[in-house]
């Protein structure tokens, strides 16, 4: 796919995240123009080979542009493929790294493969600017990385397979440069209110717009990207796609995703609990990509309970109640006289992730057997866990659809979550 400097909306103007973030790269790296630039009208804004500066910034105010900002630039002093491996090599050799028994007996490999990458002028500018100025989404681009080679080596992926692995979560998250930092990844688990969970869920479709439209990577790498977040179940965003809508990488991506996700909520984990977050809900994700993980996660050391087996089981109990409780109060939340539709809708996608909740359950078997070894404390342990965690995002999610309930409607909405969460205590 050649590269386009067609007039998408995104494009057409600087965006001010990624300006931003570019501009803050450029106080330590050479960011020079690649050619001259220009607004829509031909009017020239800034010369070829003069550095970026802030002052380019003020200049970019309100113009619409020629061509695509990102594409007029250009980090001479930038990554290449040779910091790429060695950043790569750091992150790789980092024992302490919670993924780090994962891609220990893959990393001669997984760096062998990076000079055969191929480091296009766009990303090379979005990678160096996250690189100096985002350093936190700069490690997770290269955990990313790490971890799509690695569950390509062991699906026993071809080279070319295992290159588009390794470029897919590289890349995967180039979209969030474009939406405010407040509102990034790292900060997804804390409150946010619907205006900026909107912009959280659009990123994964900018970085498709980036990498399908800017770069001349595969198409395949810009359709994972703009998947990353999809779950086989239809749960994900930012289009709630099915299994047969998800392209086998996006698949891949997703599992990634949700693994890394896990080790940046902010509290102790360990792999067992990972591979417990990726199977709770059935049908959430491809089932290979998650076996893989599950069974690097058994031949890691056994996981330790935080907690003693009575207060496990006490939870487990409670957790049990709740779920089984929670209908009828969605029932008579949604069926009550005069509710709105989105009243109705709001507690139905609550009742929606409720059923998948209680299928992974059941499934899972925690009601049914008393654990007893530390093993199965921790492992149970790990489900009431992450079932309460789920319970809780529902919250978010119903309430990206009531932004304007009327405010008795909004009160108790208000209440029943309240209610919920005090049940879940």
């Amino acid at each position: 796919m050649a590269t386009s400097t067609s007039k998408d909306p995104v494009f057409d103007s600087a965006n001010p995240h990624a300006l931003a973030v570019i501009l803050d790269a450029s106080e330590t790296r050479e960011i020079i123009a690649a050619r001259d630039i220009f607004d829509i009208a031909g009017i020239k804004l800034w010369a070829r080979d003069q550095p970026v500066s802030r002052d380019l910034q003020r200049k970019l105010m309100d113009r619409r542009l020629r061509d695509p900002l990102e594409t007029s630039l250009v980090a001479a002093d930038g990554l290449t493929l040779a910091s790429l491996a060695q950043a790569l090599e750091q992150r790789l050799a980092d024992e302490s790294h919670l993924f780090a028994p994962l891609w220990r007996a893959h990393a001669a490999r997984l760096l062998r493969e990076v000079p055969n990458l191929t480091l296009h002028p766009v990303a090379q500018l979005l990678l160096t600017a996250s690189q100096t100025a985002r350093p936190e989404a700069w490690s997770h681009a290269l955990d990313a990385m790490a971890l799509a080679g690695t569950l390509a080596l062991e699906q026993r992926s071809d080279p070319a397979g295992l290159k588009l692995a390794l470029t897919a979560g590289l890349l995967h998250d180039l979209g969030e440069m474009y939406i405010d930092p407040r509102y990034g990844e790292a900060d997804a688990d804390r409150e946010l209110d619907a205006l900026s969970y909107q912009q959280l869920v659009v990123h994964p479709h900018v970085g498709h717009l980036v990498i399908g439209q800017l770069t001349t990577y595969p198409p395949s790498i810009a359709r994972a990207v703009a998947e990353h977040h999809e779950h086989m179940d239809g749960s994900g965003y930012p289009h709630r796609l099915g299994r047969d809508a998800i392209s086998p990488l996006g698949r891949m991506l997703a599992v990634v995703e949700a693994a890394l996700g896990v080790g940046r909520r902010g509290e102790p984990v360990d792999l067992a609990r990972v591979s417990v977050a990726l199977r709770v809900v059935p049908s959430e994700h491809d089932l290979p990509w998650v076996g893989a993980i599950a069974t690097m996660a058994r031949r890691a050391a056994s996981p330790v309970p935080r907690r003693d087996l009575a207060h496990v089981q006490g939870n487990l109990v409670q957790l049990r109640c709740a779920l089984e409780a929670l209908p009828a109060r969605i029932n008579a939340l949604a069926m009550q006289p005069g509710a709105s539709p989105a009243l109705r809708s709001a507690v139905q996608l609550v009742a929606h992730t409720a059923g998948r909740l209680r299928a992974g359950w059941y499934e899972t078997g925690a009601w049914a057997a008393a654990p007893a070894t530390p093993a199965e404390v921790a492992e149970a342990e790990a489900i009431g866990d992450e079932l309460i965690y789920r319970l809780r995002g529902a919250e978010r999610a119903a309430r990206l659809q009531t932004s304007q309930l009327p405010p008795a409607e909004a009160q108790q909405l208000d209440q029943f979550f309240v209610e919920l969460r005090d049940s879940l205590r």
